[in-house]
């Protein structure tokens, strides 16, 4: 096939002037315009040593050789149904295409490539469904297994169905079809495991479609905007990810290890505050990469998916915000590593689609976990304010359990400072580093003051030491009382910490007590006073 006839774009190098200064992680490289024609979603193909980016514009499938990422050569484009919408995955060396505006599923055959002469056709269903598919929203290919799932069709109330690879890629057969709890937007399926998107219900579900004429549902969740728009797995099968297409959504993490019991992890936005979108995320071992439509998109790590952390992000778009324009898609897959990525249009334009060749690089997060407690009682403290004082200081709330989770790009030393009603601010210095996880247990004293008594008691036969001298060692407070005559004493308005004790009397003995933990008035403490000359200081210590 030829280009088609008419179809200009523009490159822009490496030099490009309007790269904002807050990208991090990730380099530009170049960028392609196409005048007259809006782009979606994005995809890749790699063979022979060439990467070729296959790009979703408005009139069809765009085939861009992307192997130098600073000189993208656009190949061929399939013509396809002219709209808004397209989606693309790949399977083998065919490339499958869906649209709202119809056509079928389009196939490709890209054995071809580097020639332009790539052979398609569409497949408009056989069987059951024979010439009764038109379009679909969306499609994902369970690679393992060899079938492909089509989502939002005009078929089957727009739930999905599903078509047989594995005799012919370039000849699919009907194989069934999922009734489902509503319209399913999109979906991820790996080995007959499948997590369909169901966008006016709000929930990612899982399904077992190994009998594809009876898929079973194992079990669902609703996600954060309840309105699910898309879903990946994690590399290890243990985790999976949604976005809501909703202002101010999130990147979240669940839990699937219980079918029927998903359990919800954490969750991560863009800009919070902007009301940015999330889009579409996918996995690439540690890190998702998720598009932000207006915020373009963002590395996130996942390795710890109960404590996501951004760690990259590059502006596609630069307006920031809310609305539906910007980045619609991302795909970071290449062997090279380089990451493409689809603007819709332009900003300021209304169909001039973008394409965005960019260079990662993917580093780990510096993680911070910890459990904030009561001294004395150990009992766990809620809604504490956790405050690490970075160039972008992270502010979290303790959970019920006292946990809290946090992390960021930047290593070194840091501030962590951590308040509650009722309790002494506690401060202290973390450090932290790519990669590696840092672990604290904050320990809260209350506000106080307390008081301390007890008795001096000689060891030979636990006889009173008659007006010892006893010492209260604090970090930022000492305090010295006499006993009486019959060794007792009492320390009145104590702030509540960690101290060390010592008892002394000339002729008796003395004795050191170490790290005392002084949360509440104690009346029963006890230090037993040795010889000087016989043998070093003992402790002995009754707590209540």
């Amino acid at each position: 096939m030829k280009n088609t006839p008419g179809l200009i774009f523009c490159l822009l190098l490496a030099s490009f002037f309007a790269r904002g200064q807050n990208d991090i992680n990730n380099t530009f490289r170049s960028k392609m315009s196409f005048p007259g024609q809006t782009l979606a979603n994005v995809w890749g193909y790699w063979s022979e040593g060439k990467e070729y980016a296959l790009v979703g514009g408005s009139q069809g499938m765009i085939v861009v050789d992307i192997t130098n990422p600073d000189t993208p050569q656009q190949i061929v484009q399939i013509p396809g149904p002219n709209s808004l919408w397209k989606e693309i995955k790949t399977y083998g060396h065919y490339a499958y295409i869906v649209s709202e505006g119809g056509m079928g599923l389009q196939i490709v055959d890209l054995s071809p490539l580097p020639s332009p002469n790539l052979p398609y056709h569409s497949y408009y269903g056989d069987g059951l469904i024979e010439g009764q598919l038109n379009k679909a929203h969306a499609l994902h290919v369970d690679v393992t297994t060899g079938f492909l799932y089509l989502y939002g069709s005009n078929l089957n109330s727009g739930t999905a169905i599903y078509v047989n690879l594995n005799p012919d890629p370039y000849n699919p057969t009907y194989a069934g079809k999922y009734p489902g709890i509503g319209y399913v937007h999109d979906g991820y399926v790996d080995n007959d495991t499948m997590y369909s998107c169901h966008i006016y219900q709000g929930q990612m579900a899982m399904v077992d479609v190994r009998d594809k004429l009876n898929p079973v549902l194992l079990g669902s969740v609703v996600t954060p905007g309840a309105f699910t728009h898309n879903s990946w797995l994690s590399t290890d099968h243990k985790t999976a990810f949604t976005t809501d297409e909703v202002n101010g959504s999130f990147l979240a993490a669940y839990d699937i290890s219980d079918p029927s019991d998903i359990r919800f992890l954490d969750k991560t936005q863009s800009n919070p505050g902007s009301g940015s979108i999330a889009h579409n995320t996918e996995i690439l071992g540690d890190f998702a990469v998720t598009s932000w439509y207006r915020d373009g998109y963002t590395i996130v790590d996942v390795s710890r998916p109960d404590n996501l952390v951004q760690v990259g992000n590059f502006d596609t778009y630069g307006g920031g915000g809310s609305g539906f324009q910007g980045c619609w898609g991302v795909y970071p897959y290449f062997p090279s590593g380089t990451i493409i990525a689809s603007n819709i249009s332009a900003p300021g334009t209304s169909n001039n689609g973008e394409l965005y060749l960019v260079t990662p690089q993917y580093v780990h997060a510096c993680h911070l976990e910890g459990t904030v407690s009561a001294a004395g009682t150990g009992t766990a403290i809620d809604n504490a304010s956790v405050v690490l004082n970075s160039s972008s200081p992270l502010n979290e709330n303790s959970n019920a359990a006292g946990i809290f989770k946090m992390g960021q790009l930047e290593s070194g030393s840091f501030n962590l400072q951590v308040n509650k009603n009722g309790f002494q601010p506690f401060n202290a210095e973390v450090a932290l580093n790519n990669g590696q996880l840092t672990q604290i247990e904050v320990v809260l004293f209350p506000e106080g003051p307390i008081s301390i008594s007890g008795q001096v008691l000689r060891e030979s036969d636990d006889t009173p030491v008659p007006f010892p001298t006893v010492v209260l060692y604090g970090a930022t407070a000492k305090y010295t009382v006499f006993g009486d005559e019959q060794g007792n004493f009492i320390f009145n308005d104590v702030l509540p910490g960690y101290y060390d004790m010592s008892a002394a009397k000339l002729g008796y003995g003395k004795v050191k007590n170490y790290h005392l933990t002084l949360a509440n008035s104690d009346s029963n403490l006890q230090l037993i006073v040795h010889p000087a000359a016989m043998r070093p200081a003992a402790t002995k210590t009754i707590r209540p």
